[in-house]
C-alpha cells in the first residue's frame, strides 16, 4: 500500500465519528502508565486477596498534529475485579494475579471542523501477572513471616494482556486490542525503618494486529497495525504510619510505542510521557482495606493528559485451597 493510501485511511479514520478519541483513553489503564507502589512486597504463602477497583479518568487527548482533531477531551471510568494468590516457587516467594476490567466513557472533540461526541462501554482485555522474588524474600508460612524483617527485595514479573475484550475489525473503537501484549519487569524494593523505596524497570512488547480497521467503507481491504516496544520506569517512596497504614508519592516515565500502518511508520505517535501522583492505603478490619490514589500527567507529548482518581476495596485471607 502506498503512503498516499495510508494517508487517506488515516483521514477517513479521523472522520469516523471521532473514534480516535476513545482509542487513546483505555491504554492509560493497562499499559506503561501503571502506578503501583509496593508491587514486590512479599506476603506469606497461601495469601489470597480479592480487589474491586473503580478508576476515573478525565482530561485532554494530545495528538501532536497527527490527525485533524482539536479540543479532544475524555471522561472515562474503569471498574476492575482482581484476584491474587501467593505460593512457593523454587523455594522463593511468588504470586499470581488476574484482572477483569470494564470501561465506560464519554468523549468530545472537533473532527475536521465538526463537533463530535461519543459514548462507549464494554469489557477491556483481561490481564494475568506472575511475580517471583529473586533476592531477600524466601517462601515463608505465617509463623516464619512474623519473624522476618524486610531489607532489600529483588523481584521479576511478567504481565500479559490477553485479547479477550470486545473487538470488531470494521470499527476503530474497540474494547479489545485484538493482539497480545507482554510486560517483563524487574523490581527493587528496599526498607529503612518506616520508609520503603520501590523502583521498577519494564519493557512492553506487542504482537501485531492483522485486522485493524478493515473491511469497511473507508478501507475495503485488511490493514495491519504494529507498535514498537515501550520502555517504562516507575518509582515510589512510601512511609508506614503503622502496619497496613501507609502513604506514597509516585512517579513514572515511559518512552516508545511508535505505531505503523501497513508498514508505514508514523513518527508522530512516539510517546515520551510521565505521570506523578500519590497513594494511601488504610486498613478497616483484619481482612479489609481501602486504597485511594491520584495521578496526573506531568509531561505528555502524545496521548492522554489525564487526571486519574481510583478507589479500591480489598478483602484478604490466608489459607490453602482444598
Amino acid at each position: 500500500m502506498s503512503l498516499e493510501n495510508v494517508t487517506q485511511i488515516n483521514v477517513a479514520i479521523c472522520c469516523e465519528v471521532g473514534l480516535l478519541l476513545f482509542a487513546c483513553v483505555f491504554p492509560v489503564f493497562t499499559r506503561a502508565q501503571d502506578l503501583a507502589p509496593r508491587a514486590y512486597i512479599i506476603t506469606p504463602i497461601h495469601s489470597n486477596a480479592v480487589t474491586l477497583t473503580y478508576a476515573f479518568f478525565g482530561g485532554n487527548i494530545l495528538f501532536d498534529g497527527d490527525v485533524p482533531i482539536t479540543g479532544a477531551t475524555a471522561k472515562a471510568s474503569v471498574s476492575v475485579f482482581s484476584y491474587a494468590h501467593s505460593f512457593r516457587l523454587l523455594g522463593r516467594s511468588a504470586s499470581v494475579s488476574a484482572s477483569l476490567p470494564y470501561g465506560v466513557g464519554n468523549f468530545h472533540g472537533t473532527v475536521v471542523g465538526t463537533d463530535t461526541n461519543a459514548y462507549r462501554s464494554g469489557g477491556l482485555d483481561s490481564s494475568f501477572r506472575l511475580s517471583m522474588n529473586l533476592k531477600g524474600g524466601p517462601a515463608m508460612d505465617l509463623q516464619e513471616f512474623r519473624k522476618w524483617q524486610q531489607k532489600t527485595l529483588l523481584g521479576l514479573s511478567l504481565k500479559i494482556l490477553i485479547p479477550t475484550g470486545q473487538y470488531d475489525p470494521t470499527k476503530l473503537i474497540n474494547y479489545g486490542a485484538n493482539r497480545w501484549a507482554f510486560k517483563p519487569e524487574v523490581g527493587l524494593s528496599r526498607r529503612w525503618g518506616h520508609w520503603v523505596v520501590d523502583g521498577y524497570g519494564a519493557l512492553w512488547l506487542f504482537t501485531t494486529n492483522h485486522d485493524f480497521f478493515s473491511r469497511n467503507q473507508f478501507s475495503p481491504g485488511t490493514n495491519t497495525q504494529k507498535q514498537h516496544p515501550t520502555f517504562a520506569f516507575e518509582g515510589h517512596l512510601s512511609y508506614d504510619v503503622k502496619p497496613r497504614l501507609w502513604a506514597s508519592p509516585d512517579c513514572n516515565f515511559w518512552v516508545g510505542g511508535q505505531t505503523s500502518l501497513n508498514g508505514i511508520e508514523n513518527p508522530n505517535t512516539l510517546q515520551r510521557n510521565s505521570h506523578v501522583g500519590s497513594t494511601v492505603s488504610v486498613p478497616v478490619s483484619k481482612h479489609q482495606s481501602f486504597k485511594v490514589s491520584y495521578n496526573r500527567g506531568a509531561y505528555i507529548i502524545y496521548g492522554g493528559n489525564y487526571q486519574n482518581v481510583s478507589v479500591g476495596w480489598q478483602y484478604s485471607w490466608l489459607g490453602k485451597p482444598n
